[in-house]
């Protein structure tokens, strides 16, 4: 039971995330594009941290470090490259400008609404193992999910919606992630072998966010000497912080 109180109250909260977007209708858009360069930074970190502090370890110490686990890492890899390339959805993290241009809005709730689903599904999952992995799971969630809200909240924007119904909007797609739990947290307490599966598979996906979509968007502006170094101390504090949460093991 408490699996399931924790596991369902982490993915609401990951879901109110959503409304993020409410903070944009008061930072003009460079002070809102500094702040998210070092929330992707931290982002980045968390991700890498919970798959190689958290999952991959936890993954390996239940079933041994075998072909199967590096399989199901590069599966993770692969299916988040498949999202990408045949939804026609990416991971933005900068809100949409003139030289930042956006389409698809809906192709974008679509895909959104996917994503989230997946969340869902590891998030429950990681609770099925342990609490701490949970919690260190949900962690890594949060803080890569409030740069990629902000960002589809800016292409909805961009795609013709009002401020409105664009939150409205981001809303429902995030609301998926509940059902992603309530499936994990069922099928996983009914099937032994789902768990293992999905462990080592969450962290190829957490890899791939952080090293596809996340660095990227570190990448685009021109080199600044102090804004490196403090994205190099932000990716670092992100990952402090999964191990951190080795405490309460």
């Amino acid at each position: 039971m408490i699996t399931w109180l924790l596991g369902l109250a982490s993915v609401i909260i990951i879901s109110l995330i959503s409304m993020v977007g409410i903070l944009t209708l008061w930072l003009n858009e460079q002070n809102l594009k500094k702040i998210l360069l070092y929330l992707v930074s931290f982002s980045v970190g968390a991700l890498f941290g919970d798959a190689f502090i958290h999952l991959i370890p936890e993954a390996i110490e239940e079933n041994g470090f075998g072909l199967s686990i590096s399989a199901l890492i590069l599966c993770g890899i692969l299916f988040s490259f498949i999202v990408e390339k045949f939804l026609q959805w990416r991971h933005c993290h900068i809100p949409t400008s003139s030289e930042h241009p956006h389409s698809f809005a809906y192709m974008n709730l679509f895909g959104d609404a996917i994503h989230n689903l997946l969340d869902g599904l590891i998030v429950g999952g990681s609770y099925l193992v342990s609490i701490p992995v949970g919690i260190a799971t949900t962690l890594a969630v949060i803080f890569h999910e409030i740069p990629q809200e902000l960002g589809d909240f800016g292409v909805l924007i961009h795609g013709g919606f009002n401020k409105k119904k664009a939150l409205w909007f981001n809303f429902l797609t995030a609301l998926t992630a509940i059902l992603g739990t309530l499936i994990a947290l069922g099928i996983g307490s009914a099937l032994e072998g789902f768990i293992p599966l999905l462990i080592p598979f969450a962290a190829g996906n957490f890899i791939y966010i952080a090293g596809s979509d996340l660095i990227p968007e570190l990448r685009k502006d021109k080199p600044n000497p102090k804004e490196s170094a403090l994205q190099v101390a932000s990716i670092s504090l992100g990952v402090a912080t999964m191990l951190l949460v080795l405490l309460f093991e």
